[in-house]
């Protein structure tokens, strides 16, 4: 793992526990074994910490999405493909979470409106295979449908009491019922 991406990840968790402004440089940099004017080779402020770090998962979750839709061989499989992602993500970043839910508003405004964008982006490529599969939909309810999904995948930081196993399983399930994707006999949830 780079220097990067480690002040990242102690970052995510740092700002998941106190919230983005109650870590300093000091504190953020104490915590990945450098010194706070350390982090400054890496990035130029803690603000630019929460920015790639925001912006980097709704990359990931976009690009991966995307490839996985390209794999499918329907609508149905895409969505099962597509859920089966996204509560893995969830369940290995709950931190992030966390962080994107309770320190939005501190977003740079150019990252906001970047992460925005492919926030869209990840949201219309459920909605279009939802759309595919059950072509009485409109955009807007297919819209509404992935959003309340991700609502209830992205739940992980309170919901978690099973073990990861078991909530992959609930959770994956879940979605799927909520999407009204016919499942597969013998679903692997195994992203």
């Amino acid at each position: 793992m780079s220097r990067r991406q480690q002040i990242l990840d102690t970052a995510a968790e740092l700002f998941a526990q106190r919230g983005f402004h109650g870590v300093s440089v000091v504190d953020l940099g104490a915590a990945a074994g450098i010194s706070g004017p350390a982090l400054y080779k890496h990035f130029p402020s803690k603000d630019a910490v929460l920015a790639e770090m925001l912006v980097a998962i709704s990359e990931e979750l976009l690009g991966v999405g995307s490839a996985r839709v390209a794999a499918a061989g329907s609508p149905a499989a895409a969505l099962e493909s597509l859920v089966a992602w996204h509560v893995d993500f969830a369940l290995a970043h709950q931190a992030l979470i966390v962080v994107q839910d309770r320190d939005w508003s501190s977003l740079p405004d150019e990252a906001r409106e970047r992460v925005r964008g492919l926030q869209r982006q990840y949201v219309d490529l459920w909605a279009s295979q939802l759309r595919q599969l059950h072509p009485d939909l409109t955009m807007e309810r297919a819209r509404a449908g992935a959003h309340a999904t991700f609502g209830l995948i992205n739940s992980t930081p309170h919901s978690s009491l099973l073990p990861a196993e078991g909530m992959r399983d609930l959770l994956s399930d879940m979605a799927l019922r909520a999407l009204n994707v016919p499942v597969s006999e013998g679903i692997d949830h195994h992203g």
